[in-house]
């Protein structure tokens, strides 16, 4: 692989690992919901343009309802979710909790796709989950049990967004399945936003998180996703999902001053490496989502 294309996927696992310091930053201000909303309507700006093509338009019409049903499992649902569980932990156990999408998805395409298990992806699967006890465990840990309840619900929530893709549109053009489903769950949060406003005026610097985040995290992100993919391959893009916890890690230590303990170094590499395990048998080749928050 190309050195350009290393550093585009590097940039991408930097940039979408730092989603969850400004999750932690503006969700408090803001409130979850707004703050998913506002995430939403930011990132909408920069795919409208694109979409609104006649092209685009056209490739939308057999693919709405799957790009509907995205909206809600794929962004409303975990970007929620993950808004949530940053009032109870610090935003690398967000990352890291956020790598057991690999896991989910081995087990949903299990179910519903009839795939095989090997024995090495049933390793990786029990490392995982030992991962997370280890990481939520609360003699060794600060994150609330609700906090990580939260987390894994919205991984579960992109693993079964990833193996519906597989199922039922695997062939479609992405740009236009996954940047439509932004714009819908924009349009599907308003009621909630308008039943939970933020409770004040939030500061410049949840406003600055929040930019980051529909502008940054979430929309040009994309961009350079979808096209990791055209010159590399799903397969190759997908270890994108490496980068994130440990982005997530340095990106807290740095910027929220967030303690590095044994258990979580212990816990990020058993998740990891069990990650590893359980994708190495690819799943029909899926091409995942990108499974950032």
């Amino acid at each position: 692989m190309e050195i350009r294309y290393w550093a585009l996927l590097i940039l991408l696992g930097a940039v979408w690992g730092s989603a969850f310091i400004f999750i932690k930053v503006a969700a408090p201000e803001f409130g979850a919901v707004a703050l998913v909303q506002a995430r939403l309507v930011i990132a909408s700006l920069i795919f409208v343009p694109l979409l609104l093509r006649k092209k685009y338009l056209l490739l939308l019409k057999p693919i709405w309802k799957h790009s509907f049903l995205l909206a809600v499992t794929n962004n409303a649902i975990p970007f929620t979710m993950f808004s949530l569980a940053s009032f109870g932990s610090d935003s690398n156990m967000l990352a890291i909790l956020n790598a057991t999408t690999a896991f989910n998805t081995m087990l949903i395409a299990y179910f519903w796709l009839s795939e095989d298990v090997s024995f090495k992806q049933l390793t990786g699967l029990i490392m995982g989950f030992v991962g997370v006890v280890i990481l939520v465990n609360p003699d060794s840990s600060s994150t609330s049990l609700i906090s990580a309840i939260f987390c894994l619900l919205g991984a579960a929530c992109y693993s079964f967004s990833t193996v519906f893709i597989q199922k039922n549109s695997a062939k479609t053009n992405k740009l236009v399945l996954i940047g439509w489903s932004i714009i819908f769950s924009a349009f599907l949060m308003i009621p909630m936003t308008f039943i939970y406003p933020p409770a004040s005026m939030p500061s410049f610097d949840a406003f600055l998180s929040v930019l980051w985040l529909g502008g940054v995290s979430t929309g040009l992100a994309f961009l350079g996703y979808v096209r990791l993919i055209e010159k590399i391959g799903a397969v190759k893009t997908s270890t994108v999902a490496y980068f994130l916890p440990i982005f997530g890690i340095i990106w807290g230590y740095i910027f929220l001053d967030e303690v590095i303990t044994p258990s979580i170094i212990i816990g990020c590499f058993t998740i990891l490496v069990g990650v590893f395990l359980a994708t190495s048998k690819k799943i029909k080749k899926i091409e995942g989502q990108p499974h950032a928050t």
